[in-house]
């Protein structure tokens, strides 16, 4: 269950997939294909929709798409291409990720495309589809399928006028991407095409870009350092942004207290810091509840500090998992104090992990050193 702004809880494969999304696929369809029935497709699409998870929807629409389009692949394609609406707003350079509604035509150009004969006209469709909603899942299937026609593809796309194209190099080649199959090509083969993304001037993509580069810190963290050197001694994207995208790329090794990140960032991997008044209340929560815990930190020497806090969560076999939480960045100068108070919600219903009942360890994590730690109950 997700969760909107106002917290309430709310079907997403509902939202992504329902009637009138359909109607309106079909509605783009039925100029363009001979004899398509408008009100037949949404039928067959919608009436499994009930025992459809999100995933399982795109490709039952990918399913009844391959009865009402063309035979030939080719001639499929010209009429996915001739029903879509017009490409997202060039002028935006972020959050404009598309609608979900068109993924299915992805799957579709996946399935079928992959082949020799049909390659050209399957990326050059992808090309044309992610201009209205992502392909990053899609393209995969033709990485790996045949990586050197695909990257070559890929290192043009590079330089694409269209923000959604370049993002799509990045995105659809990210070692770790989210709901995707994993690529079968070395990890470090789209590095030469970060290269050219990560001084783009749009921020959808330097986003994928750093996203890209967390996935490699997670295998290989040396690699994704020494990439990230590289670019500032290049200096081709502005240095605002590029200390924006090592922060965003390094987060995990951050979390992890990884020295050489934590170095690279400015900060000490062993701080001289120490925690004093840690307190919290109330010692047993139930769902809905706040846990609220303050503390003074004070510092031995000039230190900039990431303040963090690890909660154990109990699992539902009984063991305890670890999740990091943001709480502050801040410098002290030697023999400064700041107090800080932070409130935790133990929201029920949430739309990441489900809370069970035990005893919880909260501990304080200090540029990826843990220091002092306390533990609540919840009922």
């Amino acid at each position: 269950m997700a969760r909107n702004t106002n917290g309430e809880g709310f079907s997403l494969k509902d939202e992504l997939f329902n009637k009138a999304k359909v109607t309106k696929l079909a509605s783009e369809l039925a100029p363009v294909v001979p004899g398509f029935k408008a009100d037949t497709f949404v039928a067959d699409v919608c009436s499994q929709f009930p025992m459809l998870e999100l995933k399982e929807r795109i490709a039952h629409i990918a399913d009844v798409l391959e009865r009402y389009l063309d035979n030939d692949f080719k001639t499929a394609c010209t009429q996915i291409v001739a029903a879509l609406p017009a490409p997202l707003d060039p002028t935006k350079t972020d959050d404009d990720f598309g609608d979900f509604i068109y993924a299915p035509y992805g799957e579709f150009v996946a399935r079928h495309g992959a082949s020799a004969t049909h390659l050209k006209t399957a990326l050059d469709t992808l090309k044309e589809l992610t201009q209205r909603f992502s392909m990053e899942d899609a393209i995969r299937t033709f990485i790996n399928a045949f990586p050197e026609e695909t990257y070559a593809t890929l290192t043009q796309w590079a330089s694409d006028k269209n923000y959604h194209v370049r993002r799509l190099v990045s995105e659809g080649t990210r070692p770790l991407l989210p709901w995707s199959s994993r690529l079968t090509t070395p990890i470090e083969r789209p590095l030469l095409l970060l290269n050219t993304l990560h001084a783009d001037a749009a921020r959808y993509v330097t986003r994928s870009v750093a996203n890209h580069l967390n996935d490699i810190s997670k295998r290989e963290p040396d690699l994704a350092i020494a990439t990230l050197q590289r670019w500032h001694q290049a200096k081709v994207q502005e240095q605002k942004e590029l200390v924006w995208m090592t922060r965003h790329a390094l987060r995990t090794l951050v979390k992890q207290g990884h020295p050489d990140a934590l170095a690279f960032l400015g900060y000490h991997s062993k701080p001289q810091v120490v925690v004093r008044e840690l307190s919290r209340a109330p010692a047993r929560l139930a769902l809905g509840d706040t846990l609220e815990f303050s503390f003074t930190l004070t510092a031995k020497r000039n230190e900039p500090l990431l303040v963090d806090y690890v909660v154990d969560f109990v699992k539902k076999n009984g063991n305890t998992a670890p999740k990091v939480f943001k709480i502050k960045q801040l410098t002290l100068a030697a023999g400064e104090s700041a107090t800080i108070t932070k409130r935790h919600p133990i929201k029920a219903n949430s739309s990441t992990f489900t809370y069970y009942p035990g005893e919880h360890t909260v501990t304080l994590q200090i540029n990826g050193q843990q220091f002092d730690s306390f533990t609540f109950t919840l009922k």
